[in-house]
């Protein structure tokens, strides 16, 4: 049963000795995590028999549920933050700002208000103009802290979606879209599905967006996009992407927005990882004008590592971004001439989710952070050049950033050697690797994105793949 609270210490004896075991399983987690099998063993039947009992009527002492949730919970975790994880671009989630995070929980702060958590605020409006700083956008911009780059692009897009319709004198939050004007929206064939949601809960539609053709990168066709445009009949919404999910490229942003500019639109840019690379003054040159565009999404979970879930909205005009978001009740703390953190997200209630990428970034500096995205996108371009020595295994993208896609075989079966592949080395567990699809073809997705990642953990995923491919070459399916 649970204890009574503690008059003196604020903590029981079965409460403390709970925090302190959920500490030594952390920590233990962690340390081994290199060694450790890169995928889970548990199935997901055999995870939901484990947790999945009645619930009692009589609870447990503290203790005892938290040494019974790490025992369960064996086997049947990722090892996302392992150097060995080149899955789905996930940061791995630095140690400091797991240990920030540990003080957010025990805080406990609901981090909406200015005036009810100044110290949260503080730290979060430091991030807000440091992460504005690092990517060269415009210094007085406002921003969000949101759950990560899906929020981030939808409020990017309802805040377009506010602006374009009062500039055509329509107050979408008072009078919805039922029979507002016209906003074309026009987004790259080759987008990531997070601003295609952002669409459709901005109540636009995923379908109705024209897509514009792409290279053989996923970058905008500016032919292609200059027809689209010339086609829109009011100043449209236009999204660009500041790192393709598959090939790492970048939409040619100081070729398209000016003429979006020209016509009174608005550019918000899916940046989620690829808006990092601006941080590295010898890459910086490869998103040259997308300091130009009006929204931004980027994830603070993903090159900067910070514990799930964290990513941030930022718009160059803040008015648009806050009418779009702020919800505000008579119980609530008045206006103040603060940046208040709820006027810029969708929540309310939050988690103090700001404060493990506050400690970051102090962590890194300016230095850390550059030489971190700067060795992430140099070990994927040793990933691609030694895979591309080995005959039947072939690359097929430029290394844009840290993104890395490859084949493997020939003709018909190129598309079931290259998954049996994928699964050999994602079975033998010593690295993981993702799958994806480009170009009409199975693929193997890298990224190469932990805050861990050395050249040994990237000749690691070559060798595990190449081995795959000739075990395959020599077996029958």
């Amino acid at each position: 049963m649970a204890d009574s609270p503690a008059k003196t210490s604020g903590l029981t004896e079965g409460q403390s000795g709970a925090l302190d075991l959920a500490y030594k399983a952390a920590r233990a987690y962690r340390e081994t995590l290199p060694q450790a099998p890169a995928r889970p063993v548990l199935d997901i039947d055999a995870a939901v028999a484990r947790f999945s009992a009645p619930l009692a009527e009589a609870g447990l002492p503290e203790e005892e549920v938290i040494e019974n949730l790490v025992t369960a919970a064996d086997g049947g975790l990722h090892k996302m933050s392992a150097p060995t994880f080149f899955g789905y671009v996930l940061g791995g989630s630095h140690p400091v700002g797991v240990a920030a995070d540990f003080l957010v929980s025990a805080w406990g702060q609901n981090a909406g208000s200015s005036f009810e958590t100044p110290a949260i605020t503080g730290m979060e409006r430091a991030v807000r103009d440091w992460v504005i700083d690092l990517l060269s956008l415009p210094a007085d911009s406002g921003a969000g802290i949101v759950t990560g780059g899906s929020v981030a692009n939808m409020a990017g897009i309802m805040a377009a979606r506010h602006a374009l319709l009062a500039a055509q004198d329509w107050d979408v939050e008072e009078q919805g879209l039922f029979g507002a004007p016209d906003v074309p929206v026009l987004i790259g064939a080759d987008a990531h599905s997070a601003p295609f949601a952002g669409l459709r809960y901005a109540g636009f539609g995923a379908g109705r967006a024209v897509r514009v053709a792409t290279d053989g990168e996923g970058r905008i066709d500016a032919e292609a996009f200059e027809k689209a445009l010339a086609a829109c009949t009011a100043p449209p919404l236009v999204i660009l992407q500041a790192g393709q999910i598959n090939t790492g490229a970048f939409d040619p942003f100081a070729d398209l927005i000016p003429l979006v500019r020209a016509r009174g639109g608005w550019v918000h840019v899916d940046g989620a990882f690829g808006l990092w690379v601006a941080a590295v003054p010898e890459l910086a040159h490869r998103l040259a004008g997308v300091e130009q565009a009006d929204s931004w999404a980027v994830d603070l979970h993903k090159w900067l590592n910070a514990p799930f879930d964290a990513g941030m909205v930022i718009a160059r005009d803040r008015a648009p971004l806050v009418a779009s978001m702020s919800a505000r009740g008579s119980y609530l703390p008045g206006l103040t001439a603060h940046w208040e953190p709820s006027d810029s997200t969708p929540e309310l209630s939050r988690r103090a989710r700001g404060v493990p990428s506050y400690a970051i970034l102090r962590h890194l500096g300016r230095s850390g952070l550059r030489d971190m995205v700067k060795r992430h996108c140099e070990l994927a371009q040793r990933i691609a050049d030694a895979l591309a020595e080995e005959p039947g295994v072939q690359v097929l993208n430029t290394i844009h950033s840290n993104q890395v896609i490859v084949a493997c075989g020939q003709g018909n079966q190129k598309d079931t050697q290259t998954l049996r592949v994928l699964k050999r080395v994602q079975e033998r567990g010593n690295v993981y690797p993702t799958h994806g699809e480009w170009d009409g073809q199975q693929i193997i997705r890298i990224s190469v994105i932990g805050y861990a990642m050395q050249d040994e953990d990237a000749d690691r995923v070559v060798a595990e793949i190449i081995d795959a491919w000739r075990w395959c070459q020599q077996s029958t399916p």
